[in-house]
This record gives C-alpha cells, sequence and structure tokens, in this order.
C-alpha cells in the first residue's frame, strides 16, 4: 500500500542527515521501506554564529538516479516537513541540477568581466598605477 508523498527530514542511524521527497511503501508485514527522492544534504553556512545561509547539495554524488529505496530500520528519525521556505530551496535546487546537468553555475558575461590572464594583469596594473 502506497502513501501520499511528504516531503520530510531523514536522520540515519549513521549519522547523515538528509532533506528529501518520502514515500512509504510496506513490503511486507515485518518491514517497512522508504521511497525518497531528489535527496539533498543541507548544510548551514554560518558566520559569527549566526546563520546567514544554507548549503545544498546532492545526497549521492555518483549517481544520476533521483529515486531510492531505504529500509526503514536505517532511519534514526523522520520529520515531516511542511516549510514552505526549505521545500521551495529544494525545488529550486532541483529544477537547477536538472536544468544543468549538475549543481554549477554557467560562466556568462552577465557574472562579470571575462578575460585572459594577460588582460587582468595589465588591468589590474593600470589601476594599481592610478591610484
Amino acid at each position: 500500500m502506497m502513501e501520499e508523498d511528504f516531503y520530510s527530514t531523514i536522520k540515519f542511524k549513521n549519522g547523515e542527515e538528509i532533506f528529501c521527497k518520502v514515500s512509504v511503501a510496506e513490503e511486507t508485514s515485518d518491514r517497512t521501506l522508504l521511497l525518497i527522492s531528489n535527496a539533498i544534504i543541507v548544510e548551514e553556512i554560518k558566520k559569527q554564529n549566526e546563520v546567514v545561509g544554507y548549503k545544498l547539495e546532492p545526497w549521492l554524488k555518483t549517481t544520476t538516479e533521483d529515486l531510492f529505496i531505504v529500509n526503514c530500520d536505517d532511519v534514526l528519525t523522520m520529520s515531516e516537513s511542511s516549510d514552505v521556505e526549505m521545500i521551495m530551496m529544494h525545488q529550486d535546487f532541483i529544477n537547477q541540477l536538472r536544468s544543468n546537468g549538475n549543481n554549477e553555475s554557467e560562466i556568462d558575461r552577465k557574472m562579470g568581466y571575462i578575460s585572459s590572464v594577460n588582460e587582468a594583469k595589465i588591468l589590474l596594473e593600470k589601476i594599481f598605477k592610478e591610484s
């Protein structure tokens, strides 16, 4: 029997913590499996002991699969999330991964001036001499 999907934070017995979309599937009466999709690791970015942002990255970095089966026996705790901000960050990250094929932004001229090392050196020396 399949339950409705929900967003969740999962803490595994090995210490890993992920945020993902979860479906619960009971295979037999003695074993419960979780179907997790688009699992990510969320790391807080702190500055002077204050959280200033979050770093998101895929849970498993060596695969392009986005659906995994996890035995509930490996889970320490699980908490359903209704945090709209966290869900939006998750969805944006997954959409970016799908569109780029990875989690790195492509460099373009809108990000700033792109030059060769020699051109940058000449420009920086000119700025230094003028100051």
